[in-house]
């Protein structure tokens, strides 16, 4: 019988599931708010939208059906088993309340090592009492059922490194989307760069072992039984391999979020994201090195999981070491004004203007700074003639016969100088969060500062005209 047909079956349950259907309702509506922010950013910096808060959020459940479906298929083949009495589901519950503290704990690492770590810990307490019992807050507890979580070390790594895996597929393929140019100071110079963030919600497969057959008709209607091929499984969990073999196996679906967060100055953004996804790759296949190390001894199942935990943590640390210590992507020099982002369907765009280009002539005038390439666009008529360096040093010569210069070329310029009251902001270790709003209120008080300058100029006007 196809493991795979079953799996499949399983992942659909949660999406025609009434109760499942409404969980994927209210985490869509999470993703679309916070991607109204992403769009509303975009707008401020860029003039426009690059996608709609709608489109993004589809992609985002679209894919992620997709890879949650290749997830559950890969988990199943492996052989990563949890056992009836598991709380397995508090690890994607847990992953997204961590989200509130700061979106970097979204990741199945940390709430997995977490519970893991606190059911090792409770199992160990319960086998060294003996079967006593205590008391706490008034309650008797029996010590030999402490371990309410029964979280198999060996399983939730497994599970933990094929999230990752597929992460990794999802940033190298989809992470550079909805990125918002942003800026910092490095050595009294401003560089341009992009912070991306990406979500995905998956629909996961989990097989649970029931030792009880019996109790198998108790689980929610339309969950399958499964059958097993004899090479199967690939790899061995902590549960015995003759238990696995003896218990009867059901497919039970889940939702969990998984996401990316990065700002990137040395580097494009699909760059970024093909890099950043490499990592995760590697990542996932220590973790699962490591859950086979936690099938070997009590001690070394703690180990793998406070290093599953650590090694994501330190991993991010040193993405940002490498990123602090890069050469910057995004600079203007002498040798003209740098393109940080276009925007699509604009006039730039038309014309074949792209991020990393070098704006050095505009209609036969060099430009240095952005306030010679601002009074160049405005004094060009219908005919725009721009000469551009491309990252690889070359010179290439754009034109548009139907240029309006009331109308915006449609390109985020980085500029060379350090205005007062600019909209340069420094990353430094802020969340993605903070600095969105920064950009917000920078971009606001920038905007009152104009309009002041506006009505200091009609008062001048008028006393002149007095």
């Amino acid at each position: 019988m196809n493991i795979a047909f079953y799996t499949v079956k399983s992942v659909a349950m949660a999406l025609t599931e009434p109760l499942m259907v409404a969980l994927l309702v209210l985490l869509a509506l999470l993703l679309y708010r916070q991607n109204r922010k992403t769009i509303v950013m975009q707008k401020m910096i860029l003039g426009q939208g690059i996608d709609s808060a709608l489109e993004l959020t589809i992609s985002q459940i679209v894919i992620g059906i997709f890879a949650g479906t290749a997830a559950s298929i890969i988990l199943s083949y492996l052989g990563v088993v949890f056992d009836e009495n598991s709380s397995v589901d508090l690890i994607f519950l847990l992953s997204i309340l961590l989200t509130f503290y700061s979106p970097r704990f979204i990741c199945f690492s940390y709430s997995a090592s977490l519970l893991g770590i606190i059911s090792l810990i409770l199992k160990k307490i319960g086998d060294f009492s003996g079967g006593g019992t205590m008391r706490l807050f008034g309650y008797k507890l029996e010590l030999a059922n402490l371990d309410f979580l029964a979280i198999d070390a060996a399983a939730v790594l497994a599970l933990v490194a094929v999230l990752h895996f597929v992460e990794a597929i999802l940033v190298m393929i989809d992470g550079k989307r909805g990125a918002i140019p942003v800026f910092t100071n490095r050595d009294e110079k401003i560089v341009g760069g992009f912070a991306l963030q990406r979500y995905w919600v998956l629909p996961v497969a989990l097989l649970v072992l029931f030792r009880n057959t019996g109790t198998v008709g108790g689980v929610t209607s339309g969950i399958i039984s499964l059958s097993t091929p004899g090479w199967w499984p690939l790899i061995i969990n902590g549960l015995p391999l003759s238990i696995i073999k003896a218990a009867a196996l059901v497919a039970i679906p889940f939702y969990g979020v998984i996401g990316y967060h990065s700002v990137t100055f040395t580097k494009s953004k699909s760059e970024k994201s093909v890099q950043s996804g490499i990592y995760i790759l590697i990542y996932s296949m220590v973790v699962m090195a490591l859950s086979r190390l936690a099938t070997i001894h009590y001690l070394l199942a703690f180990i793998a999981l406070l290093a599953a935990a650590f090694l994501h943590e330190y991993m991010l640390q040193w993405q940002k070491k490498r990123e602090d210590r890069g050469e910057p992507l995004y600079v203007s020099g002498d040798d003209g004004v740098m393109v940080l982002e276009v925007a699509p369907a604009s006039p730039a765009a038309e014309m074949g203007i792209v991020t990393g280009d070098k704006l050095v002539n505009i209609n036969g005038e060099n430009i240095k700074n952005e306030e010679e390439l601002m009074d160049a666009l405005h004094e060009s008529g219908r005919l725009l003639t721009i000469e551009v360096r491309k990252l690889s040093g070359d010179k290439k010569s754009y034109s548009n016969d139907h240029y309006s210069p009331q109308q915006r070329l449609g390109v985020v310029f980085v500029p060379r100088l350090i205005p007062k009251d600019s909209m340069v902001v420094n990353i430094g270790d802020s969340r993605f969060q903070e600095v969105l709003s920064k950009l917000k209120n920078r971009l606001q008080q920038e905007g009152k500062e104009d309009e002041k300058d506006k009505d200091s100029h009609h008062n001048s006007e008028d006393e002149d005209k007095k």
